[in-house]
């Protein structure tokens, strides 16, 4: 009863030691190009948009002061002090806005980049745009004590194409990925010896003169 599983598992790795050496690579190649294309079809189309601004020192202010206001403000772009206000001019919940919208900053350039992502390219410009109008008036509010002004330097435009992956794209990445683990898999698979391409040894008998030994 506990040889079972061995008797099982031996015709398994003879019929693997018997396939070709390039059949793991194959495989995995194929296997892995078809799923990265199937995701890449289902996957809907991402639409990315962005707008910028730009801090503007007044005359009690540095351009250094204007650089590092910009750094904050990029912090505080998707706080909910600004989502609240640009989810009225976008027409979407403050989560929506959350999710989609990013921001980045320059240590040596005081400006904001606002970047919104969507399934809708129209959705995606309001949102930037919305953001962006949202953080400036935060800004102008403040202008008092910070003595730097958020100004809008570029409006979001409507993308012209999606910025997601193609279904291509996608296919060569699952097709690079599932021929590194089909080699992988080569060099973990079992190798054939000698032992096994050979014939079993035959037991030895014993010659005349032996067996009279044995029988003294």
């Amino acid at each position: 009863m506990t040889d079972t599983p061995t008797r099982r598992l031996r015709p398994s790795l003879d019929r693997a030691r018997k396939l070709p050496a390039w059949s793991a690579l194959v495989a995995g190649t194929f296997l892995g190009g078809l799923l990265g294309g199937v995701y890449g079809a289902l996957t809907p189309p991402a639409y990315t948009a962005t707008s910028y601004v730009v801090a503007v020192p007044t005359d009690k202010a540095t351009p250094d002061a204007a650089r590092g206001f910009a750094q904050a403000y990029g912090r505080v772009a998707t706080q909910l002090a600004v989502l609240g206000d640009a989810q009225v001019w976008a027409g979407v919940p403050v989560r929506t806005l959350r999710d989609s919208v990013r921001t980045a900053t320059s240590p040596d350039a005081p400006m904001v980049a606002v970047t919104a992502t969507s399934a809708q390219p129209e959705l995606a410009v309001d949102m930037a745009n919305a953001v962006s109008r949202a953080l400036t008036r935060h800004a102008e509010d403040t202008k008092g004590s910070t003595q730097v002004r958020l100004v809008q330097f570029s409006r979001a435009v409507k993308p012209g194409k999606p910025s997601s992956a193609t279904s291509e794209v996608t296919a060569l990445v699952g097709a690079s990925a599932g021929g590194l683990l089909g080699g992988l898999v080569l060099l973990a698979r079992p190798r054939r010896t000698a032992r096994d391409d050979g014939p079993a040894p035959a037991a030895s008998v014993p010659g005349p003169a032996t067996a009279a030994d044995v029988q003294r």
